[in-house]
């Protein structure tokens, strides 16, 4: 049987794809792309001449059979837009579909802003929940952040910039002023990252508006009786230092013993030496 391959595409820089992507790019016989002028600009500048069609969430389910027929002679590769295929771009039917007729499904890693914020935000990111885009209308949106206000593991969101401020009003509402960070246009040009309390985004943004691709990191809940005081945790702090444990192992072990953010001690554990 042939392979459907899930290609993980730039989410800004082209340099950021892999040579693997590349190579299964090139020798599939067809690539279904969510936007074939977007995609065909990517193969454009690699050299790749493979045959494209078009498939995105509109597409009638006859596009997916159209695809399947293909896969009994020949491997595809599927890719969206940008970044990883399937998260919060379509695909999930084909795979499904895919699957049950003993295709192979084999995914090629790459980019993906959901992984990229998480990993830079200064956030906890050993759990965490992605609840893609935030519902549009305010009432669902604060019910959807009520649903998971009181779970422990930090919340990624998507955003788009006319949404950005009403988002941080629901989140402060519901969440509390938790830390968080602001994720903007990813290994692009003007790649920004605003970490600090919602409010303060809220404050930043309200003066700054803001322009492109955007990804939220929330703080997960933390039960006040069970976070350390500061004076607690500086002496953990001074006790792991006494035993030359490494900077970041020791922000990582007490992250998740105190329930401080891990920056937050990183910075401790740097104005204490």
């Amino acid at each position: 049987m042939s392979t459907l391959f899930l290609v993980a595409t730039p989410i800004g820089n082209l340099e950021d794809i892999s040579q693997r992507a590349l190579r299964i790019l090139g020798e599939v016989d067809l690539v279904a792309a969510e936007d074939t002028r977007h995609t065909g600009k990517l193969l454009k500048h690699y050299g790749i001449q493979t045959t494209m069609v078009s498939f995105h969430e509109h597409s009638k389910p006859s596009k997916i059979r159209q695809l399947l027929d293909h896969l009994e002679g020949g491997d595809l590769a599927l890719v969206s837009d940008a970044g990883t295929p399937l998260l919060n771009d379509p695909g999930y039917e084909l795979v499904c579909e895919a699957i049950a007729a003993g295709h192979q499904v084999s995914p090629i890693p790459g980019p993906s802003a959901l992984v990229s914020a998480l990993v830079g935000s200064g956030l906890p990111a050993e759990n965490f929940l992605y609840l893609g885009y935030l519902p549009r209308r305010s009432a669902d949106r604060r019910k959807a952040v009520r649903q998971v206000s009181m779970l422990p593991y930090t919340l990624v969101f998507f955003e788009t910039p006319h949404r950005l401020l009403d988002s941080l009003q629901d989140l402060v509402q519901e969440l509390g002023d938790r830390d968080l960070a602001v994720a903007r246009e990813l290994t692009k040009l003007h790649e920004e990252f605003f970490r600090g309390p919602i409010s303060a985004a809220l404050a930043h943004y309200t003066a700054n508006p803001p322009r492109g691709e955007i990804t939220l990191v929330v703080a997960g809940y933390l039960p006040e009786e069970t976070t350390w005081s500061e004076a607690q945790l500086k002496e953990a702090i001074q006790e792991r230092i006494t035993q030359q444990i490494p900077p970041a192992q020791i922000a990582s072990q007490l992250s998740a013993e105190s329930n401080w953010p891990r920056r937050k001690i990183y910075q401790l554990l740097i104005d204490m030496e």
